[in-house]
């Protein structure tokens, strides 16, 4: 398994080392002392598992607010997602400065985004499985959002009429979130 960093910093990209035969394939993906190595030391407590039916659907961007905000690892073990992480860390050097990430089953990446980050992402084929381990359960009371077609970051998304949960279409632009 190989880590590497992103532009954005915490922002880590994980690459597993495949070991493939004629049976099929095994990979690690998870492994604490490697993680650990990297900075990545948060204990996960939940694991997410979702159906996306459509292409071009398009969830988030979503974030929790401290002090229930989460850090996560996504990967996609059935299709294909654009994922875009926005940071919300308002002493950061990029703050409000987003990256964009393609995760698949075929190159089976994850992703580890640390708390102080909103995330969202794009279906590039139906059917598609998301899997995402979480530090801190789900909280109503902090869960927020950010527009997805917000024009201040300008997130170059690979679909410009996405399917949208109404929640989703009603988050507010980046200069009004609650962050």
């Amino acid at each position: 398994m190989s880590i590497h960093s992103s532009k954005l910093e915490g922002i880590l990209l994980i690459e597993p080392k495949l070991f493939k035969d004629e049976r099929g394939f095994f990979m690690e993906v998870y492994h604490k002392n490697l993680f650990h190595e990297h900075g990545i030391k948060e204990e996960f407590v939940q694991d997410n598992h979702s159906l996306l039916k459509q292409i071009g659907t398009l969830r988030g961007l979503h974030y929790q607010r401290a002090p229930k905000a989460q850090a996560k690892i996504i990967r996609v073990t059935k299709g294909a997602i654009y994922n875009v992480v926005v940071d919300l860390r308002q002493d950061s050097q990029t703050f409000g400065k987003w990256e964009g990430f393609m995760l698949s089953a075929e190159n089976k990446k994850q992703l580890f985004i640390p708390k102080g980050f909103a995330n969202g992402f794009c279906t590039l084929m139906k059917d598609t499985e998301v899997q995402y381990k979480v530090d801190e359960y789900y909280s109503p009371n902090h869960d927020r959002g950010i527009r997805w077609n917000d024009p201040h970051l300008a997130i170059d998304w690979p679909v410009s009429v996405p399917v949208l949960s109404l929640r989703d279409e009603a988050h507010p632009f980046f200069t009004e979130a609650d962050l």
